[in-house]
């Protein structure tokens, strides 16, 4: 995870400082099913590789005890065109999101941060703690998640793998002990109340990648400091951003940076030890041949 960290942190430099080549992601409804396919090309320059992800995200899956997400990625030499590897990229895609958590955390969340809480007790959610306890020394971690017996096995397997306190979530206002929230939920509605968040909290926030959907509460976003992945993605995805915006609460404007302006040192990160921080990211493909560059060497 430390390598998956650093690998992209760098993609997020290379995307904001406009060398990456990252067009928009297609997404396709599939019509009778609750299927979204989407086809996500980049290229790199500092590895001279392009390539190219597509990934399912079935609705139902979870019931059929099938993973939401499943995923391809081709990696091609950039200069000749020579495919170098067919991979399957369901779990790198869990291991590139948990890095970007890393890559925001280590550069918005308080120094002194100790405690997370992670929302959603799947993949993502095992590598957003993961990654985590990698840039910041955790003592202790939540968990919450609508499936009580999933919340207990998640807690029992991390607590073990990361040698820290990881325990169910006993109420919803348990999370005011957090320093640092990452949310890797289906929902499509808030998972917390923000009264129940502590000063100077930092949120990771990557559930919601649809106009519709969100998973943070329209309050919070207001009088956060608030930095995402890929601004121009981020406005046209989004529901943590799209609905507040809809709603009155924030402006375009309220998007402090891109993640990758702070990490190069072009623009400020927190203000405050006080200061509410949110990282918002909808996924973007610089990630995947980030990670996938160090599968292949």
């Amino acid at each position: 995870m430390p390598e998956a960290v650093e690998a992209v942190r760098k993609a997020f430099i290379q995307l904001s400082s406009g060398r990456a080549l990252v067009p928009p992601r297609t997404s396709l409804e599939i019509p009778g099913y609750r299927t979204t396919v989407l086809a996500m090309p980049a290229y790199l320059p500092d590895s001279g590789r392009a390539g190219l992800k597509l990934i399912s995200l079935c609705d139902d899956n979870p019931a059929k005890g099938l993973p939401l997400a499943h995923a391809v990625t081709v990696i091609m030499d950039a200069g000749t065109g020579v495919p170098l590897a067919v991979m399957d990229a369901g779990y790198p895609t869990a291991v590139r999101t948990g890095a970007a958590a890393g890559a925001a955390t280590a550069a918005l969340a308080r120094r002194d941060a100790r405690v997370a809480a992670v929302f959603g007790a799947g993949v993502q959610g095992r590598t957003q703690l993961e990654a985590l306890a990698a840039v910041r020394p955790l003592r202790k971690a939540l968990i919450f998640d609508i499936n009580a017996q999933a919340a207990a096995a998640f807690a029992a397997e991390m607590g073990r793998k990361l040698s820290i306190e990881v325990e169910p979530a006993p109420a919803p206002e348990s999370l005011r002990e957090a320093d640092i929230i990452s949310t890797a939920t289906t929902s499509s509605t808030p998972v917390f109340r923000d009264g129940d968040l502590k000063p100077g909290v930092h949120i990771n926030a990557f559930g919601s990648y649809k106009p519709h959907v969100r998973e943070i509460p329209g309050e919070t976003m207001a009088r956060a400091g608030i930095f995402v992945d890929d601004r121009t993605a981020c406005l046209a995805e989004t529901g943590d951003l799209l609905i507040p915006i809809r709603e009155g609460l924030i402006t375009e404007a309220a998007i402090r940076a891109e993640i990758g302006e702070v990490l190069a040192g072009l623009k400020p990160g927190r203000r405050s030890e006080d200061e509410i921080t949110v990282f918002k990211s909808v996924g973007s493909a610089v990630q995947d041949l980030a990670v996938a560059d160090l599968v292949i060497g």
